[in-house]
């Protein structure tokens, strides 16, 4: 394995765990997938996908890459969420030490 195949498979393996890519990156692996594509076709004696289906996959490949960004966005909110409902228990448990002001 060359250390361009290393890395593209290390580019794919962020992208499908929903790690954000830069742009360079996600052109770079765009780019792989494609000649992934055509290899396999080659060897499988398929011809090449007209432009309608290749327009199609790059539709497909692009509301995946907005899904895994979603879902990354979606893990850093949860993670805000955990951080402030724990600050906002210990508010509470520290506003309960408070002496009371109010005559009784």
């Amino acid at each position: 394995m060359t250390g361009d195949e290393l890395q593209m498979k290390q580019l794919h393996d962020r992208a499908t765990r929903g790690h954000t890519l830069t742009a360079d990156e996600q052109a770079q692996l765009d780019a792989w997938y494609a000649a992934q594509d055509a290899a396999e076709a080659a060897t499988l004696g398929v011809a090449t996908l007209p432009d309608d289906l290749r327009d199609l996959q790059a539709g497909v490949e692009q509301a995946i890459a907005r899904i895994l960004s979603t879902s990354h966005q979606i893990q850093e909110l949860t993670a805000q969420n955990t951080r402030l409902r724990s600050e906002i228990a210990d508010l509470q448990q520290r506003l309960r030490h408070l002496p009371s002001t109010h005559a009784a």
